[in-house]
């Protein structure tokens, strides 16, 4: 049996987006001819893949296809990747936004040549870790932590950096002239945060852990959002990465955090059962600049980390 690429590549497509009009668009085509070419690839393979009673859904056949199907593509790709000089592309899903998680990948790969990027916004790590899962991207990267029921198990994580955290105040906090803070120092302080704190497993443990209970939370907006919150109660702060970016209109302080110094740890994350091809070069890339740039420096006597990321350490290898 022949399998047509084009025909996989529907059904891959519809699949992810369980939605003929969203698919077809994704794929540059009409309606139709979409849907026939699902009609083929069913034929084809002498299985029903979609359940087409009240909305779209994959069937049994369809669920057992999806995995093989991605696969084929991948293989696809890489098949005239070798003929084509192009080299296969590397799709990386990162997440953590307010927290500029690019800035470290761009320093990672700029040594490593035309490796051609095809980045895409993860929500949060629950969502990464299924696109993962599914095939639908080939790296994550942020802040990895265990999830609920095993929901993370087939997923292999390198950490990569330990980045110290500043506190960020506006200009009439009480603590605005500290040259640093303990965080301990925070415990009358207000602690927005960028997100629903339910998905913010690091501020979460940093609040529980340093008894600040005072916490402000609500839908990502953007970090100009919250710097004008940040800038305009007088006892309010957040905690960001000492590199990120902060808008310049602001006005805020950026406070280094010491006795402890938190740091954020960052991974890289991906399907143990599908190394991209590029992945061991892209992690001796990271291990380079972790290196030269001094990204895993950790001493326990000076730097606290979340309970959940140490057993990490072990893995900078």
């Amino acid at each position: 049996m022949d399998l047509d690429l084009a025909l996989v590549r529907a059904f891959v497509a519809t699949a992810g987006t369980l939605d003929f009009g969203r698919a077809a668009e994704e794929l540059g085509t009409s309606q139709q001819a979409l849907s026939k070419r699902i009609a083929r690839l069913e034929e084809t393979l002498g299985v029903r893949l979609f359940e087409r009673q009240g909305g779209i859904r994959l069937s049994e056949a369809g669920e057992r296809f999806l995995p093989a199907a991605r696969e084929a593509l991948a293989a696809g790709e890489r098949a005239v990747a070798t003929v084509t000089g192009a080299g296969p592309a590397v799709r990386i899903d990162t997440w953590g936004h307010l927290y500029a998680p690019m800035r470290t990948v761009a320093d990672a790969v700029q040594a490593l040549g035309p490796v051609r990027w095809e980045p895409g916004p993860g929500r949060d790590w629950p969502s990464v870790a299924q696109a993962l899962l599914r095939g639908d991207t080939d790296l994550g990267f942020g802040r990895v932590h265990p999830l609920p029921d095993g929901r993370d198990a087939g997923l292999t994580q390198r950490l990569v950096r330990l980045e110290p955290v500043d506190a960020v105040v506006g200009p009439s906090h009480p603590l605005a002239g500290a040259p640093a803070l303990r965080p301990a120092d925070l415990c009358d302080s207000v602690l927005w945060c960028p997100a629903e704190l339910s998905r913010l497993d690091f501020l979460r443990r940093f609040a529980d852990t340093f008894r600040i209970t005072r916490r402000h939370d609500g839908p990502n907006l953007g970090l100009d959002h919250l710097a004008q919150h940040i800038r305009t109660d007088p006892g309010g702060f957040t905690l960001l990465p000492a590199d990120a970016p902060l808008p310049d209109h602001t006005g805020l302080r950026c406070i280094p955090l010491v006795e402890p110094t938190p740091l954020y740890a960052w991974s890289l994350a991906w399907r143990a059962s599908s190394r991209h091809p590029l992945l061991d070069t892209l992690l001796r890339g990271f291990a380079e600049a972790g290196r030269t740039r001094r990204w895993l420096e950790y001493t326990p006597q000076r730097d606290w980390l979340p309970d959940t990321d140490h057993p990490k350490l072990s893995t900078t290898a």
